[in-house]
């Protein structure tokens, strides 16, 4: 039985993979980098890397990504001000489950993207604690985030399960021992999930899936 719920948040609560993938464009574009869709998919979403690497290719210096990062931060929080939307499904699924499991967030956002996000979202009360970017030593593929939301649950593996969007989000949720389903959107959906426990279409689905009790 599922006593409790780790939910990734970029592009499986919220549509956020398109503002991130443009920010990332328009930061290589200084690199006289021309960052595709598929290159994002590739180096961001499956092998959990920053696109930004492309920019190292070129020959640019670290001292230089580094700033490149953060003209690529600033901007990607201006976007996320303008305002993302909950994806179709991410509240009638919650409202359902709320009480019935304990829920959790783990993302590789930073703390500010995360809060920028969910400023008008509506969907934090749902969620016992958010573990972000400043919370965990190695970024996904590795388990470290979904250790510490086991930790922060006092649960064992078998009694929780993750949810994810993302090839990385998998191999992460997977190192840890969780099971996990995958509902991948549109920039993600290209990634190897052979070892997820269920590899949905959309939110809609999820309950289906889901044995859970209060408790």
């Amino acid at each position: 039985m599922i006593k409790a719920i780790l939910w990734d948040n970029d592009g499986l609560l919220v549509d956020t993979e398109r503002v991130y993938y443009e920010a990332n464009r328009q930061a290589l574009l200084r690199a006289g980098v021309q960052l595709t869709k598929q290159q994002f998919s590739d180096i961001s979403l499956r092998q959990g890397l920053s696109p930004l690497e492309l920019a190292r290719r070129r020959g640019w210096k670290t001292d230089q990504i580094a700033a490149l990062r953060q003209e690529r931060d600033a901007y990607y929080l201006a976007l996320l001000r303008q305002g993302v939307y909950v994806l179709p499904g991410v509240e009638m699924t919650l409202r359902a489950l709320r009480g019935k499991a304990r829920m959790g967030i783990v993302t590789s956002a930073q703390r500010v993207h995360f809060d920028a996000m969910h400023a008008r979202s509506g969907l934090s009360p749902h969620f016992e604690f958010v573990i972000t970017r400043e919370d965990f030593a190695r970024g996904k593929p590795a388990p470290d985030g979904y250790r510490e939301g086991l930790r922060r649950l006092g649960v064992g593996p078998k009694e929780c399960l993750a949810v994810e969007d993302s090839e990385r989000g998998l191999v992460s949720a997977a190192a840890a021992g969780l099971r996990c389903i995958v509902v991948p959107n549109a920039e993600s959906a290209g990634g190897n999930f052979s070892r997820a426990l269920a590899v949905l279409p959309n939110m809609s689905h999820l309950l289906a899936h889901i044995d859970c009790y209060s408790g």
